[in-house]
């Protein structure tokens, strides 16, 4: 039984695991991220994986990171979240653990573990969108992982969808993830419960505070007990990530979507929705396959399983 190691780099834990060639992970590690101390991140990783590979005979280590990742998967060129610019990452720790590494932008590591063994399995075309904080993606298409010619694809949450919109992290403006995401669900909460304190009053009341207070467990909180505001702070997200992912299909024309991150979590409350603003936007509708849009099944594990099979696949 071939195993490698998968590594999912986050901001705030760094987690390791021993995957075999059917996706099961056998053995984990978890560590505290360094992230105010970049250089130590090598090491821990290295920490990690030595943990992992003690009377194990493991092959090879994939690192996924949140970040730009070179054409080679050896360079991350920019990760925010841990201040790394032009970081020579897959040789670091190669030469501190001396087996084969590959790296891979973390949502190009779920999209792969998807396709491979989760929502994906059968499915040659799939396309994957991680609705989390901002909005992340990652492409397999004709059964192989898409990058783009600099490593650099499928960034879909900074496709430009409102003219002059609100300002994105990323220093451009209207970008998708600013109205499709968790941040974009918090943000259209606030404005509601602002213009319309009445309709957003249990809402307000399960923040504790006034609208600066509100967040995405509230609104979910609220959402459940039926809260106009909060419901439709939903609604708004879920129409935005409906006509994203029908832009989506115009260009990539997939099998299949699959819905993953953190706010996914609440899928119940939108799903459905995301569903309908799919198929109204959808060009050439009734004269076209509907594309499945699905629920990632894998969890938080997704990033590690998918970057321990492409590091077996290197």
């Amino acid at each position: 039984m071939a195993l490698t190691i998968g590594v999912d780099i986050g901001g705030t834990k760094i987690a390791a695991g021993v995957v075999d060639d059917g996706g099961r992970i056998v053995a984990q590690s978890l560590r505290p991220t360094p992230a105010d101390n970049p250089e130590r991140v090598a090491d821990t990783i290295a920490d990690a994986v030595a943990e992992l590979a003690k009377d194990r005979e493991v092959e090879a280590v994939g690192l996924g990171a949140a970040g730009f990742i070179d054409e080679t998967r050896s360079l991350v060129r920019f990760a925010p979240n841990l201040a790394w610019r032009e970081e020579p990452l897959q040789k670091k720790v190669s030469d501190l653990i001396g087996l084969p590494v590959v790296v891979e932008n973390d949502a190009n590591a779920m999209a792969w573990a998807e396709a491979r063994f989760g929502a994906g399995r059968g499915e040659s075309h799939v396309v994957c969108v991680t609705v989390g904080t901002g909005i992340g993606g990652g492409m397999v298409l004709d059964g192989a992982l898409y990058r783009g010619r600099w490593g650099m694809g499928a960034e879909f949450g900074h496709m430009q969808v409102v003219p002059e919109g609100r300002l994105c992290g990323c220093g451009n403006l209207g970008c998708w993830e600013q109205y499709a995401s968790g941040n974009a669900l918090v943000t259209e909460a606030r404005l509601i419960a602002e213009a319309d304190p009445a309709r957003a009053a249990r809402l307000l009341e399960i923040a504790g505070g006034g609208p600066a207070d509100i967040e995405g467990p509230e609104i979910t909180d609220a959402a459940r007990e039926g809260d106009p505001a909060a419901l439709a702070a939903f609604s708004s997200m879920a129409e935005w990530l409906g006509r994203g992912l029908s832009d989506l299909a115009a260009v990539l024309d997939p099998g299949c979507f699959i819905l993953g991150g953190g706010v996914s979590r609440a899928a119940d409350l939108w799903i459905d929705q995301v569903r309908d603003s799919f198929g109204r936007h959808l060009t050439g509708r009734g004269h076209r396959p509907l594309a499945d849009i699905r629920l990632a099944e894998l969890g938080a594990s997704a990033g590690l399983v998918g970057a321990a099979d492409l590091a077996r696949r290197r």
